[in-house]
C-alpha cells in the first residue's frame, strides 16, 4: 500500500500495513538537517545497583534540549510549500514550541507559538531567540490551544500539532533507528508518553525490525492518558493531569498516536512524581546532567521494573528532554529520598511528658532522624511528624512494627501528598474552637490576579481559617486552604469551588491534617 508523506489523512488501517508505512516514513525522515544522533550512555553504577545493565538515549543532546525537534522538522519538511505561505501556528509550553521555532527557521517559515501567561520566562525568551513570534493567551495550555486554533483559521495558516501527527510521529520515530543500529542487543525499551508521539514512532519502528525487543511505554501516574485509553478501548479524555512532569501533562492520548501504540507497544508502567524525582537524582549522578521530570520518566519506569526483573537484561531509557527550570530543583532535593524509598514520614503519638523525646530517639534503634516537628498543645499526649533514614520499605515496616510493640501509635505518612507538601511546614498547632473547618488542596496557577481571583471567589464568602502556599517552579504552585463552612452552606461552597476553575481535592478526612492542624 503507497500512501503520500504528505497527505497524513489517508492512513493505513492493518497492523501491517501500518508499520509499512510508518516504516517508509521514518527510513525518508530528514531530521539530520538539524538534529544530531544523540549518544547512548551506559550507567556502570546504577547497573551494578540494578543487577541489570542500564542504558540511557540521550536527546537532551539535541538543539533544543528536547526529541521534539525531529518530529516538527519532519512535518514542515514534508509539507507542500503553498501550505506554508501564510505561516504555521502552534499552542505549547514548552519542548514542542522550540523545536518548531527551531525547524520553521531552518526551513525559512514564519511560526506563531501560543503560550499560557504561565509559561515561565526562560521557555518564551528561547522560543523568541529561535526566531519564532510568541503570543501569551490564557491561564492553561487549554486556552492557548483554543486561541491558536481561532488565530490560525482567521490568518489561513496551519496548524502543526506536538503528537498526533503521522509526519510528526515518524519524525520522532528517528530515535528508535539510532537505538537498534547504536545498541542492537537490547531486551527492553522504555519509552516517556505524553500524546504519544515518540511512543508510537519508536515502537512501531522496533517492531518491524526487533520484535523480539519488549517496548515498554511509560507514564506519570497522574497523566496516564495511554493506561486509561486501552482500558478503554479508545482514546478518553482524563478530567485533571498532573502538574509536577508538565512535559507530559496530557489529558488524551492522540487519536494517531493510539491507533499505532495499541498495536505495537507491549506493556505501560505508571510512575510516581517521588520515583521521577529519583531518577533525576540518578541520571545527575551518572552524567552531571539534570533531566526535566518527564525526560527521567523512562528511568524511573526502569527502576520500578528491576524490582521484579529476572536481572542481566539489558534495558535502555529514552531521556526525552532536559529542559528543567531551575527553580523545581528545591522540590526535587525534598523528594528524591521518598522516591529512592530511603525516608519514612511518619507521625507518632507519645506522651506529653518530660523524657519523651529521649525515650522515643531511642525507640528508633540509631536511626538517622531527618526531620522532627512538634509543637506543645496541652493534652495528655503529643503528634510528633518525624522523617527517619530507612534503607528500603522492608526497613520501614519492621520501625513502625517496632514502636508500635513499644506501645507508640504510628501512623505512616510516607505516601501522603497533604503531608509531604504542606503539612511538615505547618506543625506548630491545632485548632481548638473551629466546628466546621473544611481543607482543600489546590493547584494554583502562576500568573497575575491569581490569588485576586481566589479571594474574590471564595475569600469575601467563607472565612479562610488556614492558607499555605509553596510553588516548585511549575506553572502551578500548591495552595493548602481551610474554610470555616456550615453544613447547610455546602452547595453554596462547592458551586463557588466550581466557579473558580482550579483543580482541587478536598483533605478534610486526611489523618496528617487531623493529628497536626485540624
Amino acid at each position: 500500500m503507497t500512501v503520500s508523506n504528505s497527505d497524513p489523512k489517508v492512513l493505513p488501517e492493518s497492523k501491517a500495513d501500518i508499520g509499512f508505512d510508518y516504516l517508509r516514513r521514518i527510513l525518508l525522515a530528514p531530521v539530520y538537517d538539524v538534529a544530531i544522533e544523540s549518544d547512548i550512555t551506559h550507567f556502570t553504577k546504577l547497573s551494578s545497583r540494578l543487577g541489570n545493565n542500564i542504558y540511557l538515549k540521550r536527546e537532551d543532546q539535541q538543539p533544543v534540549y528536547s526529541f521534539k525537534l525531529r518530529g516538527a522538522y519532519t512535518k514542515l519538511s514534508n509539507m507542500p510549500k503553498g501550505d506554508c505561505t501564510n505561516g504555521v501556528v502552534a499552542a505549547s509550553a514548552g519542548n514542542h514550541a522550540q523545536g518548531l521555532a527551531l525547524a520553521a527557521g531552518k526551513l525559512g517559515i514564519d511560526a506563531t507559538i501560543f503560550m499560557p501567561l504561565t509559561t515561565p520566562d526562560i521557555k518564551v525568551s528561547n522560543v523568541k531567540r529561535l526566531g519564532a513570534e510568541v503570543k501569551l493567551v490564557g491561564k492553561s495550555f487549554n486556552e492557548a490551544q483554543i486561541a491558536s486554533v481561532e488565530y490560525a483559521t482567521k490568518h489561513s495558516k496551519k496548524i502543526i500539532h506536538p503528537f498526533d501527527d503521522p509526519d510528526v510521529i515518524a519524525g520522532q520515530g528517528t530515535v528508535a533507528k539510532e537505538v537498534l543500529q547504536q545498541n542492537p542487543n537490547l531486551d527492553v525499551i522504555f519509552v516517556p508518553v505524553g500524546g504519544g508521539g515518540l511512543l508510537a514512532g519508536m515502537a512501531v519502528y522496533i517492531k518491524q525490525l526487533r520484535p523480539d525487543i519488549k517496548v515498554i511505554g511509560v507514564e506519570a501516574e497522574d497523566s496516564a492518558c495511554l493506561k486509561a485509553a486501552l482500558e478503554a478501548g479508545e482514546p478518553t479524555t482524563l478530567s485533571e493531569v498532573g502538574i509536577f512532569a508538565d512535559g507530559v501533562a496530557v489529558k488524551r492520548i492522540g487519536d494517531h498516536t493510539f491507533n499505532v501504540i495499541k498495536h505495537f507497544c507491549d506493556e505501560v508502567i505508571t510512575v510516581t512524581s517521588d520515583e521521577i524525582c529519583a531518577a533525576i537524582k540518578d541520571i545527575f549522578e551518572q552524567t552531571r546532567l539534570i533531566a526535566e521530570p518527564a525526560g527521567a520518566l523512562s528511568l524511573a519506569a526502569i527502576n520500578k521494573y528491576c524490582k521484579t526483573s529476572v536481572g542481566n537484561e539489558s534495558l535502555l531509557a529514552v531521556l526525552s528532554g532536559a529542559n528543567m527550570n531551575f527553580h523545581t530543583l528545591r522540590y526535587i532535593s525534598e523528594r528524591c529520598e521518598l522516591g529512592e524509598q530511603k525516608e519514612a514520614v511518619l507521625a507518632v503519638t507519645i506522651p506529653e511528658q518530660k523524657g519523651s523525646f529521649r525515650q522515643f530517639c531511642h525507640a528508633l534503634e540509631g536511626r538517622i532522624i531527618t526531620e522532627f516537628n512538634y509543637r506543645f498543645s496541652g493534652k495528655a499526649q503529643a503528634d510528633i511528624f518525624v522523617g527517619v533514614r530507612i534503607a528500603d520499605t522492608i526497613e520501614k515496616d519492621a520501625l513502625i512494627q517496632s514502636l508500635e510493640n513499644q506501645s507508640l501509635t504510628v501512623c505512616d505518612l510516607t505516601d501522603n501528598e497533604l503531608a509531604k507538601l504542606h503539612v511538615r511546614y505547618m506543625v506548630g498547632g491545632t485548632n481548638t474552637t473551629l466546628k466546621n473547618e473544611r481543607l482543600f488542596r489546590f493547584d494554583f496557577p502562576e500568573y497575575p490576579g491569581a490569588l485576586d481571583n481566589f479571594l474574590n471567589t471564595l475569600g469575601e464568602l467563607f472565612n479562610i481559617t488556614l492558607f499555605h502556599y509553596r510553588n516548585h517552579g511549575a506553572a502551578f504552585g500548591e495552595v493548602l486552604a481551610g474554610f470555616d463552612v456550615e453544613s447547610k452552606n455546602l452547595p453554596e461552597f462547592f458551586s463557588h469551588l466550581e466557579t473558580l476553575g482550579y483543580q482541587w481535592h478536598e483533605e478534610t478526612e486526611n489523618p496528617a491534617y487531623k493529628a497536626f492542624l485540624s
